[in-house]
């Protein structure tokens, strides 16, 4: 139908050049409204013009809840449910993020036009001990002071202002992606109701019995005075001999060396050489161990050591964790301070001397780095020292402070994980939680049928304070003086003393833990504490077990692990059925993000575009030091001499996506970015020439009446039956390949190519328009059916290209692409692969031209990939020529 022309003055204005391949979109728009798609379309493609209006017009109509369909009346086509690993509040999204909700919203839009009840419930994670250091260096940085400065309650409104600043950008960057998330149900890790839900999973878990208190030996951030989880802890390879910065010390400190010293046994002349990576321990030892097959050793059964710094007598004990062919076969043994020799110590009944504070000083307040050379000087003046030597070495590293981890021994919290993880590694081997790629499948059980019990305390301020009080009777001598209670109130907590010790109340005084619980704990029940457990809410009873949890496969542990504990434990049900583990994002160098490596990049700058000084800026405004912000800036000015160019969310999601091949890491090159958003510019050239060959008066059939164009039809059907395979086996790669090669290959390279000799001739004679017209009916389909085939990994530029396009059905066909039908190849099977061309091309001909373009063509990749590269091509050549040789290679 023909649009009505608007009187002068109501005309839509123009769509506004900024520069060169910029369009910005002008019309004003109220926020929620929906964008103005009467206006012709801009001569080329533009992020900044196509994006503009539609997320708030989106949001507003409600297409991301699952209301929009129905939670009250079942769906016969099911239910889709997947939740966000909440972020944490530390800073911004970057590029691994938007790996993730590339993937999570690319399945969920999928699902969503599937026609099933669909939820993506968005969150963020306070994530403890990560928050509390950056706003402690904040507060340092900003004003002098430390958190102990400013005392618990007024360092905690500090790291909530930083939360709420933090998470709502993290918001806004999620929706900039087109993350299509249900915001009503946005929901934080220390909202009221996830942290009663987190209360209340300590308390029934203690009750049980399945927490408990013991002193181990756990990592500890001397740095930060907390233990710390697996996860935090960096591991550091060193070759030799290396010096490391260490906190709170002006010179670096020596790792990467054996020192070998003897210890005399008692009663003889003899002595024993042991050797250590870490020498002041010795100050702990409480024995020396070889193993019960060394015949060098079996005359010293019975024998003890002499300690040379003090009267202690150390007993040789025998034992199979040594490596015989290790040295000289004998280790010394510090079970205080050492994994192993914990383990040893439990089995020989050893001493356990704790050699360090919280702060690492010694008894005499000596730092622990400073009493290695004092230690190493003694053993020389006392003439056991022996030698010392290169040897290669894992330090563990706080990622956090950057402290060296110490194994220290204190009292902490612990989840009984024995009988959780056997449910864990059952639900996997009996297929009713399904792994994806299997190659984890390996890890899990290895992890699952080892798993040690789980520290979850942490003493740091920042978290939810753990509920349990510790009692004291007063005067009352019938205690154990280690005796905990827990409760929801305190109230609760001593009701249950004065039960357990038979006194009245008000003789019970409680102290409640200053710990508060590791992340990790209330990320583990985030699949059901967002819909209201413990309480049984409708949502729970509707969303509870979730459909898939998708993720890195570096947090396989960490998060996925404990959630399927604690969800079997808690609720009695899998949270999920099926686990897809994407790879992790790395630079174009294969080199892991890093801030101080300068390539850490925020997706909104590859969205939208950032100059080299803009990228410093960023720098200069963190939290690195110094140091590290010169070194940062070296890498950014080498891998973005010119700065990033603006990409758009589309290419981005594109992208990300087609670099998701299951098992490997992702190496993200952003000219690949932006070769997508020249596919993106394609896409919006073949319908600007469709729009113009349909006319103004064009009316779509419900079907063609003709099929002479079967071969276009069936490259579509074959498009569209790769896909649906291809997203129900999570293969990101193959559906983009699909689009793509459908697209650009077939038709636009040759379909389109084809048809304009018929457009051209469409008003000879008759026959000339009913070929015209058939053509014009196929064209569309294609379009159609092209456009949503692509909607969920573009929903951008699809929704503003089928907004032009002439509707089937106006009165009932659904108002935005986003909620309308998906492609199945039931719907599109079409088998007949040939096209007609006879009549139309010369084929001999065209033949050789081919050739001839192919020779040219490869002759001009040959200069261009040797051009490219060149050492100082990202340096010499100038940004815009980048972009063109970037398009050229991705076309």
């Amino acid at each position: 139908m023909e649009a009505k022309k608007k009187p002068a003055a109501e005309k839509k204005a123009k769509p506004e050049k900024k520069e060169l391949g910029v369009i910005t979109y002008n019309v004003p728009t109220p926020s929620g409204d929906k964008k103005d798609v009467i206006s012709p379309l801009p001569d080329s493609y533009s992020p900044q013009y196509v994006e503009a209006a539609w997320y708030q017009w989106w949001e507003k109509q409600g297409f991301f809840k699952p209301e929009y369909g129905s939670i009250s009346d079942q769906n016969p086509r099911g239910i889709f449910m997947m939740c966000i690993p909440p972020p944490n509040v530390t800073g911004s999204l970057h590029l691994g993020h938007a790996l993730t909700n590339a993937i999570q919203d690319s399945l969920t839009r999928w699902h969503r036009m599937r026609g099933e009840t669909t939820l993506w419930n968005p969150g963020c994670d306070h994530a403890g001990i990560a928050t509390q250091v950056v706003v402690e260096k904040k507060l340092m940085r900003e004003r002098g002071m430390s958190r102990h400065d400013l005392g618990r309650e007024n360092f905690i409104e500090e790291v909530w202002k930083w939360k709420n600043e933090k998470g709502d950008r993290i918001y806004h960057q999620l929706k900039k992606l087109g993350s299509s998330l249900d915001w009503d149900r946005a929901c934080f890790t220390m909202d009221p109701k996830l942290s009663y839900a987190v209360q209340e999973a300590f308390i029934r878990m203690h009750d049980e019995g399945v927490i408990y208190r013991s002193k181990r030996l756990v990592n500890w951030s001397c740095s930060l005075n907390s233990a710390i989880s697996d996860i935090e802890v960096d591991k550091k390879e060193l070759t030799g001999r290396t010096l490391l910065p260490v906190p709170g010390y002006k010179e670096k400190v020596e790792f990467g060396v054996l020192v070998s010293f003897a210890y005399k046994v008692d009663g003889s002349d003899e002595e024993v050489v042991v050797a250590t990576t870490r020498i002041e321990t010795m100050l702990g030892d409480t024995a020396v161990a070889v193993h019960p097959a060394d015949s060098r050793y079996q005359h010293l059964k019975g024998k003890m050591v002499l300690h040379p710094f003090c009267d202690r007598k150390m007993p040789i004990v025998f034992d199979d964790f040594v490596d015989m062919s290790f040295g000289t076969g004998a280790v010394k043994i510090t079970p205080a301070h050492d994994h192993n020799d914990y383990e040893v110590g439990e089995r020989h009944n050893l001493a356990f001397i704790n050699i360090l504070d919280e702060n690492g000083l010694l008894i005499n307040g000596m730092k622990r780095f400073e009493a290695r050379k004092a230690v190493l000087q003694a053993l020389k003046d006392r003439g056991q020292f022996k030698e010392i030597k290169d040897n290669p070495m894992v330090v563990p590293v706080c990622s956090r402070s950057k402290d060296i981890v110490e194994p220290l021994l204190k009292p902490q919290w612990y989840v009984n994980c024995t009988d959780m993880g056997k449910q864990a590694a059952d639900a996997v081997r009996e297929g009713q939680l399904k792994i994806i790629p299997d190659h984890h499948l390996k890890t899990w059980f290895n992890w699952m049928d080892n798993i040690r019990d789980w520290c979850i305390s942490r003493q740091l301020w920042w978290g939810h304070r753990i509920p349990a009080y510790f009692v004291t009777v007063n005067d009352s001598s019938d205690m154990d003086g280690h005796y905990w209670v827990c409760g929801r109130t305190e109230e609760e907590a001593r009701e249950k003393a004065a039960k357990r010790f038979n006194v009245s109340a008000d003789k019970i005084t409680l102290r409640q833990d200053e710990d508060v619980l590791d992340t990790w704990f209330s990320s583990g029940i985030f699949p059901f504490s967002i819909f209201g457990w413990p309480n049984e809410t409708q949502d729970l009873n509707v969303f509870y077990p979730g459909t898939l949890l998708e993720t890195g496969h570096d947090i396989l542990f960490f998060w996925v692990a404990r959630m399927v504990m604690m969800g079997l434990k808690l609720t009695g049900k899998l949270p999920f059925k099926e686990v897809y583990l994407h790879a992790v994002v790395r630079d174009a160098h294969g080199r892991k993000m890093s801030k101080s490596l300068g390539n850490v990049i925020d997706p909104l700058d590859v969205i939208t575009g950032i100059s080299l000084e803009g990228l410093h800026a960023q720098l200069t405004d963190s939290n690195l030091d110094p140091l590290e912000v010169e070194k940062a800036k070296q890498g950014q000015k080498s891998d973005y001499p010119s700065g990033i160019p603006e990409c758009g969310t589309d290419a981005l999601r594109f992208a990300l996506c087609a670099y998701t091949s299951q098992g490997r890491d992702i190496n993200l090159d952003v000219n690949r970015i932006l070769g997508y958003r020249h596919f993106c510019n394609k896409l919006w050239n073949a319908v600007k020439f469709a729009m113009k060959t349909l006319g103004d008066n064009f009316v779509p059939s419900e079907k063609a009446k003709s099929v002479s164009d079967r071969w276009i039809l069936s490259r579509l059907s074959a498009a569209v039956g790769l896909c649906d395979a291809a997203f129900k086996a999570y293969d990101f790669p193959a559906i983009t390949t699909a689009i793509y090669n459908f697209w650009l290959y077939e038709l636009c390279d040759v379909y389109l190519e084809s048809v304009k000799p018929v457009f051209s001739k469409a008003e000879e004679d008759s026959t000339s328009q009913r070929q015209a017209l058939v053509c014009r009916q196929t064209l569309y389909t294609c379009l159609e059916v092209g456009l949503r085939l692509l909607s969920p990994i573009m929903p951008f530029v699809t929704e503003e290209l089928y907004q032009r396009l002439p509707r089937r059905r106006p009165q009932t066909d659904p108002p935005s692409i986003s909620v309308s039908c998906s492609c199945t190849y039931s719907d599109c099977k079409m088998t007949h692969n040939k096209l007609n061309i006879k009549g139309i091309i010369d084929v001999e001909k065209e033949v050789a031209k081919l050739m001839t373009k192919k020779g040219d063509l490869e002759k001009q990749m040959e200069k261009l990939t040797e051009k490219m590269s060149k050492s100082d091509y990202k340096e010499k050549v100038p940004v815009k020529v980048q972009e063109q040789d970037a398009e050229k290679v991705g076309t």
